[in-house]
Protein backbone atom coordinates (compact mmCIF):
# COMPACT_ATOMS: atom_id res chain seq x y z
CA UNK A 1 0.00 0.00 0.00
CA UNK A 2 1.47 3.06 -0.80
CA UNK A 3 1.67 5.74 1.82
CA UNK A 4 0.09 9.60 1.06
CA UNK A 5 1.74 12.28 0.98
CA UNK A 6 1.99 14.01 3.96
CA UNK A 7 1.44 17.34 2.75
CA UNK A 8 -2.16 15.30 2.01
CA UNK A 9 -2.68 13.62 5.01
CA UNK A 10 -2.26 17.25 6.77
CA UNK A 11 -4.57 18.83 4.70
CA UNK A 12 -7.37 15.68 5.38
CA UNK A 13 -6.79 15.45 8.44
CA UNK A 14 -7.28 18.97 9.97
CA UNK A 15 -10.13 19.99 6.71
CA UNK A 16 -13.20 19.85 9.32
CA UNK A 17 -11.09 22.83 11.41
CA UNK A 18 -10.34 24.44 8.12
CA UNK A 19 -13.73 24.80 6.92
CA UNK A 20 -14.56 25.87 10.36
CA UNK A 21 -12.48 28.37 10.19
CA UNK A 22 -14.26 29.65 7.34
CA UNK A 23 -17.67 29.69 8.02
CA UNK A 24 -17.51 32.80 10.19
CA UNK A 25 -20.35 35.64 10.33
CA UNK A 26 -17.69 38.41 10.40
CA UNK A 27 -16.16 36.96 7.00
CA UNK A 28 -20.00 37.00 5.45
CA UNK A 29 -20.68 40.31 6.86
CA UNK A 30 -16.80 41.97 5.80
CA UNK A 31 -17.31 39.54 1.85
CA UNK A 32 -21.39 41.24 1.64
CA UNK A 33 -19.75 44.80 2.36
CA UNK A 34 -21.79 45.81 5.64
CA UNK A 35 -18.77 46.35 7.65
CA UNK A 36 -16.84 50.13 7.77
CA UNK A 37 -13.68 50.47 6.98
CA UNK A 38 -12.73 50.27 10.80
CA UNK A 39 -14.92 47.08 11.44
CA UNK A 40 -12.58 45.61 8.48
CA UNK A 41 -9.44 47.69 10.10
CA UNK A 42 -10.70 45.13 13.34
CA UNK A 43 -9.10 42.33 11.35
CA UNK A 44 -5.89 43.66 10.36
CA UNK A 45 -5.39 44.43 13.84
CA UNK A 46 -5.37 40.87 14.89
CA UNK A 47 -3.05 40.00 11.90
CA UNK A 48 -0.79 42.39 12.66
CA UNK A 49 -0.23 41.06 15.98
CA UNK A 50 -0.35 37.47 14.62
CA UNK A 51 2.27 37.97 12.12
CA UNK A 52 4.87 40.12 14.21
CA UNK A 53 4.61 36.77 16.48
CA UNK A 54 4.66 34.34 13.68
CA UNK A 55 7.20 35.82 11.47
CA UNK A 56 9.37 36.67 14.72
CA UNK A 57 9.34 32.42 15.43
CA UNK A 58 10.34 32.15 11.54
CA UNK A 59 13.60 34.45 12.11
CA UNK A 60 14.37 32.67 14.93
CA UNK A 61 13.88 29.48 13.24
CA UNK A 62 15.83 30.06 10.53
CA UNK A 63 19.32 28.19 11.07
CA UNK A 64 17.20 24.98 12.22
CA UNK A 65 17.51 22.28 9.90
CA UNK A 66 13.69 21.07 10.11
CA UNK A 67 11.94 24.65 10.33
CA UNK A 68 14.27 26.46 7.33
CA UNK A 69 12.86 25.17 4.54
CA UNK A 70 9.90 26.80 5.92
CA UNK A 71 11.45 30.21 6.40
CA UNK A 72 10.67 32.68 3.52
CA UNK A 73 11.51 36.22 4.24
CA UNK A 74 9.66 36.81 1.30
CA UNK A 75 6.24 36.15 2.87
CA UNK A 76 6.58 38.30 6.13
CA UNK A 77 4.13 40.20 6.72
CA UNK A 78 4.71 43.16 8.88
CA UNK A 79 5.72 45.67 6.76
CA UNK A 80 2.63 45.68 4.45
CA UNK A 81 -0.12 45.36 7.78
CA UNK A 82 1.80 48.23 8.27
CA UNK A 83 0.56 49.78 5.75
CA UNK A 84 -2.95 48.76 5.45
CA UNK A 85 -3.26 49.66 8.99
CA UNK A 86 -1.64 53.35 7.69
CA UNK A 87 -4.32 53.41 5.12
CA UNK A 88 -7.17 52.68 7.25
CA UNK A 89 -6.28 54.64 10.84
CA UNK A 90 -3.89 56.79 9.15
CA UNK A 91 -0.13 57.73 11.22
CA UNK A 92 -1.70 57.21 14.68
CA UNK A 93 -2.68 53.32 13.81
CA UNK A 94 -0.79 51.98 16.74
CA UNK A 95 -2.56 53.98 19.23
CA UNK A 96 -5.88 52.54 18.27
CA UNK A 97 -5.31 48.99 17.73
CA UNK A 98 -5.30 46.07 20.20
CA UNK A 99 -5.51 42.69 20.49
CA UNK A 100 -8.53 40.73 21.60
CA UNK A 101 -8.33 38.28 23.85
CA UNK A 102 -8.56 35.12 21.56
CA UNK A 103 -5.35 37.12 19.74
CA UNK A 104 -3.16 36.85 22.83
CA UNK A 105 -3.89 33.36 23.29
CA UNK A 106 -2.85 32.67 19.89
CA UNK A 107 0.19 34.78 19.96
CA UNK A 108 0.92 33.22 23.31
CA UNK A 109 0.84 30.15 21.42
CA UNK A 110 3.26 30.61 18.74
CA UNK A 111 5.34 31.75 20.92
CA UNK A 112 5.37 28.54 23.39
CA UNK A 113 6.05 26.45 20.22
CA UNK A 114 8.53 28.97 18.69
CA UNK A 115 11.26 26.77 20.05
CA UNK A 116 9.83 23.25 18.42
CA UNK A 117 9.97 23.67 14.48
CA UNK A 118 6.80 21.17 13.93
CA UNK A 119 5.32 23.45 15.94
CA UNK A 120 6.08 26.55 14.33
CA UNK A 121 5.47 24.94 10.56
CA UNK A 122 2.10 23.91 11.94
CA UNK A 123 1.07 27.52 12.66
CA UNK A 124 2.76 28.34 9.43
CA UNK A 125 0.77 26.13 7.41
CA UNK A 126 -1.88 27.36 8.84
CA UNK A 127 -1.90 30.80 7.92
CA UNK A 128 0.55 31.00 4.83
CA UNK A 129 -1.56 28.57 3.21
CA UNK A 130 -4.71 29.82 3.57
CA UNK A 131 -3.67 33.55 2.87
CA UNK A 132 -2.16 32.34 -0.47
CA UNK A 133 -5.05 30.42 -1.78
CA UNK A 134 -8.69 32.09 -0.48
CA UNK A 135 -7.02 35.03 0.31
CA UNK A 136 -6.55 35.89 -2.59
CA UNK A 137 -10.73 36.19 -3.06
CA UNK A 138 -10.78 38.19 0.05
CA UNK A 139 -8.51 40.63 -1.25
CA UNK A 140 -10.09 41.55 -4.94
CA UNK A 141 -13.63 41.22 -2.88
CA UNK A 142 -11.97 44.50 -0.42
CA UNK A 143 -10.47 46.40 -3.47
CA UNK A 144 -14.35 46.53 -4.94
CA UNK A 145 -15.58 47.05 -1.47
CA UNK A 146 -13.87 49.90 0.06
CA UNK A 147 -11.76 51.05 -3.25
CA UNK A 148 -7.90 49.53 -1.86
CA UNK A 149 -5.32 49.16 -4.52
CA UNK A 150 -1.53 49.16 -4.22
CA UNK A 151 -0.22 51.48 -1.41
CA UNK A 152 -2.00 50.06 1.68
CA UNK A 153 -5.25 48.14 2.37
CA UNK A 154 -4.83 44.99 1.25
CA UNK A 155 -1.22 44.78 1.22
CA UNK A 156 -1.17 41.58 3.34
CA UNK A 157 -3.01 39.94 0.75
CA UNK A 158 -0.45 41.10 -1.75
CA UNK A 159 2.57 38.00 -2.40
CA UNK A 160 4.44 39.74 -5.13
CA UNK A 161 7.92 38.74 -4.28
CA UNK A 162 6.59 35.23 -4.36
CA UNK A 163 5.95 35.41 -8.16
CA UNK A 164 3.72 32.28 -8.95
CA UNK A 165 1.32 31.50 -6.16
CA UNK A 166 0.59 27.74 -7.46
CA UNK A 167 3.94 27.57 -8.33
CA UNK A 168 4.85 28.41 -5.11
CA UNK A 169 1.74 26.19 -3.13
CA UNK A 170 3.39 23.14 -4.91
CA UNK A 171 6.70 23.80 -3.65
CA UNK A 172 5.33 24.19 0.45
CA UNK A 173 3.45 20.52 -0.25
CA UNK A 174 6.71 19.36 -1.30
CA UNK A 175 8.20 20.29 1.24
CA UNK A 176 5.93 18.78 3.77
CA UNK A 177 6.38 15.72 2.01
CA UNK A 178 10.05 15.57 2.72
CA UNK A 179 9.71 16.95 6.40
CA UNK A 180 12.85 14.58 8.10
CA UNK A 181 10.47 13.42 11.20
CA UNK A 182 9.03 10.05 11.96
CA UNK A 183 5.35 9.11 12.05
CA UNK A 184 4.66 9.89 15.89
CA UNK A 185 5.89 14.07 15.38
CA UNK A 186 3.88 14.24 12.02
CA UNK A 187 0.96 13.45 14.51
CA UNK A 188 1.89 16.26 16.84
CA UNK A 189 2.56 18.57 13.69
CA UNK A 190 -1.56 17.19 12.81
CA UNK A 191 -2.61 18.03 16.46
CA UNK A 192 -1.07 21.27 16.17
CA UNK A 193 -2.42 22.33 13.06
CA UNK A 194 -5.86 21.25 14.39
CA UNK A 195 -5.18 23.84 17.85
CA UNK A 196 -3.97 26.52 15.57
CA UNK A 197 -6.87 26.02 13.58
CA UNK A 198 -9.36 26.48 16.32
CA UNK A 199 -7.24 29.58 17.93
CA UNK A 200 -7.55 31.68 14.81
CA UNK A 201 -11.43 30.13 14.78
CA UNK A 202 -11.93 31.98 17.94
CA UNK A 203 -10.21 35.05 16.62
CA UNK A 204 -12.71 35.25 14.05
CA UNK A 205 -15.64 34.48 16.07
CA UNK A 206 -14.25 37.77 18.54
CA UNK A 207 -14.58 39.47 15.27
CA UNK A 208 -18.32 38.37 14.69
CA UNK A 209 -19.43 40.03 17.66
CA UNK A 210 -17.70 43.43 16.39
CA UNK A 211 -19.76 42.89 12.87
CA UNK A 212 -22.96 42.06 14.61
CA UNK A 213 -22.64 45.40 16.54
CA UNK A 214 -22.11 47.19 13.49
CA UNK A 215 -25.13 45.80 11.51
CA UNK A 216 -27.18 46.64 13.95
CA UNK A 217 -26.11 49.98 14.97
Amino acid sequence: MTESPFSEVLKNSTWGEHASAEDESYLKALMAGRLSREAYGEMVAQHYFAYVALDGASRSLAGDPVAAPFVFPELYREEALVRDLEAIYGSGWAGRIEPSKPTRTLVARIEQVSSWPGGYIAHHYTRYMGDLSGGQFIRMELEKIYGYGTGGGVDFYRFDAVGSLPRFKNEYRARLDALPVDEAEKQRIIRETKLAYQLNTEVLTELGRVARAEVAA
